[in-house]
């Protein structure tokens, strides 16, 4: 998603995005960075660096790596990671909702630059160490989505797991070999993957014939639309409710529900797509939607291979 587009899609009322984040995020979303530096050095010469101050400056480096100002951004990006780390003297990663979504960003940033300028191997080096440090934080799935877009295309697709289940019975991946399989990692509280899946649904149909496989794994969240803190079994009654509602075209649909596949594919965003090719090795990993044209062309390649 584009940064612009990813602006516009949040909503500014969420308290967590409260503040000098919204001011420096619709400043950057009129492509000013000098209005938004204005508002960052208004706001700390008024309230010092806060958290706050710290994942509003992350943005810039978002920012500047999505207009493809490359050393910008690094700079950007180095400077949140030191700030980030002067934060956690003081309270854990997690011990402030800010610091991870400012952290992320940062090692994000950090390897993507890496990797555009050539230095692949120090890109997935550095989201190796960010997750050993950082793997048992919030930010796991976001450092293991960047790791896996540099270096799970072409490998052995990892195997899932099963805690729960919707659907048809899970076939394990390596008994798959020889048909494509598409991965649609999805939340309930998802509206990209409902658009989602009636464009699943109807290469589902179209590539039967060519023995296409469709897999949903999901996760249990915690809450629901109505409950802010759902006990698993209400959850599941929940994600069932959706399902049924939302996919229908896919109720079939073997759907796996853990944590460790989530964890595993570095699904931080939803809908994620994993299209495994015929030997069971992933052909394209791409976190977020992506329209019936695109994914229908990606599916023809494993085909026609």
């Amino acid at each position: 998603m584009r940064l612009g587009t990813l602006l516009a899609s949040v909503a500014l009322t969420a308290s967590a995005w409260a503040g000098i984040v919204d001011e420096v995020r619709l400043a950057l979303l009129r492509n000013s960075f000098s209005a938004a530096e204005s508002e960052l050095n208004s706001y700390r010469s008024q309230q010092g660096l806060t958290p706050e101050y710290v994942e509003a400056y992350s943005w810039l480096a978002r920012a500047a790596l999505d207009q493809q100002h490359y050393e910008q951004a690094a700079s950007y990006a180095k400077q949140t990671k030191a700030m980030v780390l002067d934060q956690l003297r003081q309270r854990p990663l997690d011990g402030d909702p800010h610091l991870p979504v400012a952290l992320g960003a940062a090692l994000e940033v950090q390897s993507q630059v890496l990797a555009v300028q050539g230095q692949r191997t120090q890109a997935i080096a550095l989201l190796q160490s960010g997750l050993r440090t950082y793997g048992n934080t919030s930010i796991h799935d976001r450092l293991q989505k960047n790791l896996n877009l540099l270096s799970l295309q072409g490998k052995p697709a990892p195997a899932l797991r099963s805690e729960e289940e919707f659907g048809a019975t899970l076939t394990p991946l390596f008994q798959l070999k020889g048909s494509p399989v598409l991965l649609f990692f999805w939340a309930h509280w998802c509206g990209d993957c409902k658009a989602e899946a009636p464009i699943i649904t109807q290469l589902r149909s179209e590539f039967a014939s060519k023995g296409l496989t469709v897999i949903g794994p999901t996760r249990l969240y915690g809450y629901t639309a109505q409950v802010e803190h759902a006990s698993p079994s209400d959850e599941l009654r929940y994600i069932d409710a959706v399902r049924r509602r939302f996919y229908s075209g896919l109720l079939d649909m073997p759907v796996p529900i853990s944590k460790y596949n989530f964890d595993t594919y570095g699904a931080s965003t939803t809908p994620t797509l994993v299209l495994l090719d015929r030997e069971g090795k992933v052909a394209m990993y791409h976190p977020g939607a992506l329209p019936y044209a695109e994914l229908r062309a990606e599916i023809e390649k494993v085909v026609a291979r």
